[in-house]
């Protein structure tokens, strides 16, 4: 969603821990994905989204941060 000069994505990553979580942009998009791995070291769940930035998006401006409440917030300046 665009909110003033910014573009702003908000995904519920709450059922992984932060150690979990890798997000990364590359050619105008955005990608996430975590995986949870048992003790056992099989995959019990996995999360993965990859979503396009807007046209007047500047890529270099992208950051991530994650609440409290498991919500990884995705924020791009507008240009």
């Amino acid at each position: 969603r665009a909110q003033g000069d910014t573009y702003q994505l908000v995904v519920d990553v709450s059922q992984f821990e932060p150690p979990d979580i890798v997000v990364t942009t590359s050619n105008g998009h955005v990608a996430i994905q975590a995986e949870k791995v048992a003790e056992d070291s099989t995959v019990c769940d996995t999360f993965t989204h990859k979503c396009w930035l807007p046209e007047d998006t500047d890529p270099l401006s992208v950051s991530c941060a994650l609440t409290e409440a498991g919500m990884l917030v995705i924020t791009a300046r507008r240009c």
